[in-house]
C-alpha cells in the first residue's frame, strides 16, 4: 500500500467535520489489469429523498521543489482516477484535495485554472489548522 500523503490525516478529519462518513481507507481503483488506490472514500446522506451523496478523494500536498512537477503528477492520477471511476463507480464523484496555501498559490494561477478547468478537476480546498474544508470547487 503506497505511503499516505502527509495531509492525510487534517484532509480525512476536515470531511468529517463536513458530514462525511468515511467508508474506504484507501478506496480501491481497479478495472480489469488494472489497479490502483485513491486516498479516501466517502459518503453523506443527503435529504431523505436523494439519497447519498458518495465521493473518491486523492489527497495532494505539494510539498517538493517543483510545485509544477507535483500538479503535472496529481493530474495523471487524477485523470487516470476519472476514467476507471466512471466504468467501476460512476455514482462517485473524484476530487482532489488540497490545502488552502497550495489552492491560494498555486491552483489561482491562470494558467493552472485554465488546466483545472479544461480537464474538469473538482478540488476540496482544506484548512489544515483548523481541519475544515473552505471550499468546494465542483467541475
Amino acid at each position: 500500500m503506497p505511503a499516505k500523503d502527509i495531509i492525510h490525516d487534517k484532509v480525512k478529519y476536515a470531511l468529517i467535520n463536513d458530514g462525511w462518513t468515511i467508508t474506504h481507507e484507501p478506496y480501491p481503483i481497479r478495472y480489469k489489469t488494472v489497479s490502483a488506490s485513491a486516498d479516501l472514500g466517502a459518503e453523506r446522506t443527503l435529504a431523505a429523498e436523494k439519497g447519498q451523496e458518495k465521493i473518491v478523494v486523492e489527497v495532494k500536498s505539494f510539498i517538493k521543489l517543483s510545485p509544477l512537477h507535483d500538479f503535472e503528477i496529481a493530474l495523471g492520477q487524477y485523470n487516470l482516477y476519472l476514467g476507471i471511476l466512471e466504468i467501476i463507480a460512476p455514482e462517485r464523484k473524484l476530487y482532489l484535495a488540497v490545502n488552502d496555501v497550495v489552492y491560494r498559490d498555486l491552483f489561482k494561477q491562470e494558467a493552472i485554472e485554465l488546466i483545472l478547468n479544461r480537464y474538469q478537476v473538482s478540488v476540496i480546498v482544506v484548512n489544515l489548522t483548523q481541519e475544515v474544508i473552505v471550499q468546494w470547487i465542483k467541475r
